[in-house]
């Protein structure tokens, strides 16, 4: 198997040689091991800023396989050395932007970043030192126009947002579109959650804290719509959609929009997906489609069992459907639903199919009870089939 050589750079206004790093280059799988692919301790930076040149472990992954990016600072007083961040500056890039030198942003404070003031202190006897300091810090991207920072329903509040990334990752819920039409988006980041978590994290972390953020070839930027939604987030029974859901989903769909803004939580003609765009989402961020039989025309026997010879295989299925099959739905024959099967199709003793599937936030039998198998595959228009991403 190869080994790489790669590289990242810091912003700093503190002389190189006196900046030493941690440098982790990870991935997580579906079942929380770590793949560590390179570990390096308080390593000492290059006078321009960038690492070392350090040769990863060997690998035969893919050069379009994500790798989650850690770096901590210390900086060096004398004979001392101090931590000078708070926490690990952490970022996400391919395998092949390690290895071609584009594991670092153009952008400086989407960089790790080390400042210190160059103003020097004096004596009290030499009189008044009181120093002015002028700090910049970014307008938070996501501000909800009905509940601005500062609001106590403020729904992208760091706490808020990082306990709903914490239940995502424990697996406590999924991603859940509430009324907005984000189905497609769910589908896509129901995988991620499952595939490769880290990735879901550091996704939703970059979009709260830059408005951006790319995963593989896929890059997620919303508009200013997007990013300043106006409608109600509530409802009597709470959340109509979560920060983070409004974060991930709606930013997604936003971003590959050009004719629709998606700006209210009560939208709904501008979150309709067709199966090519979703397609082209799973396959931007690192998917191998291996199949699909989406068709205009329901489904019938044979398609249905080969989706669930795949489903045998570990890999994903992901349906377009008529809502109406599904539980406290009304009947409707129209395509205007994407699900993520979570187990085979298939008759119970009485005729019934027997299918678990994920929708609106939740994995489960969701099908009407006592529905026939034939209900299913009439109200069913084919799958797309992708390889787990790695």
């Amino acid at each position: 198997m190869p080994t790489y050589t790669v590289y990242t750079k810091i912003e700093s206004n503190v002389p190189a040689e006196k900046l030493l790093y941690d440098l982790i280059i990870y991935r997580q799988d579906e079942g929380g091991s770590y793949h560590i692919l390179l570990d390096i301790f308080q390593a000492q930076l290059q006078s321009n800023y960038e690492t070392q040149q350090h040769v990863t472990q060997e690998t035969d992954d893919d050069l379009s396989v994500t790798y989650i990016m850690q770096i901590m600072l210390y900086r060096k007083h004398g004979s001392n050395t101090i931590q000078a961040l708070q926490a690990p500056f952490k970022k996400m890039y391919t395998l092949g932007e390690f290895v071609t030198g584009k594991a670092c942003s153009e952008k400086k404070r989407e960089n790790a970043c080390y400042f210190e003031s160059t103003i020097e202190t004096k004596p009290v006897s030499d009189g008044d030192n009181t120093v002015e300091l002028k700090l910049t810090v970014p307008e938070r991207p996501f501000i909800a126009k009905e509940y601005p920072i500062g609001h106590k329903d403020d729904p992208f509040e760091k706490s808020k947002i990082e306990s709903q990334i914490q239940d995502r990752l424990s697996k406590k819920n999924y991603p859940t579109q509430g009324d907005a039409s984000l189905c497609g988006p769910a589908a896509f980041f129901y995988c991620l959650q499952m595939d490769r978590p880290d990735i879901y994290e550091q996704a939703a972390h970059e979009l709260w804290k830059y408005g951006k953020t790319k995963i593989g070839q896929l890059e997620i930027k919303p508009g200013d719509g997007c990013l300043h939604p106006k409608g109600s987030f509530y409802d009597q029974y709470g959340s109509r959609i979560s920060g983070l859901d409004w974060i991930t989903l709606a930013s997604l769909r936003d971003s590959e929009n050009m004719i629709f803004s998606y700006d209210e939580v009560d939208d709904q003609a501008a979150g309709v997906t067709m199966w090519g765009k979703l397609t082209e989402w799973f396959e931007k961020a690192g998917y191998e489609k291996i199949f699909s039989n989406i068709s205009l025309m329901h489904s019938n026997k044979e398609d249905i069992e080969t989706l669930n010879g795949y489903i045998d295989q570990g890999y994903h299925v992901v349906s377009l459907i008529s809502a109406g099959m599904l539980e406290n739905m009304e009947e409707t024959s129209g395509k205007n639903h994407w699900i993520s099967w979570r187990s085979k199709a298939e008759k119970d003793a009485n005729g019934c199919v027997d299918i678990i599937l994920f929708s609106w936030g939740k994995v489960k039998p969701w099908v009407k009870i006592n529905s026939s198998y034939d209900y299913f595959i009439e109200h069913t228009f084919g799958g797309l089939v992708f390889k787990p991403l790695k």
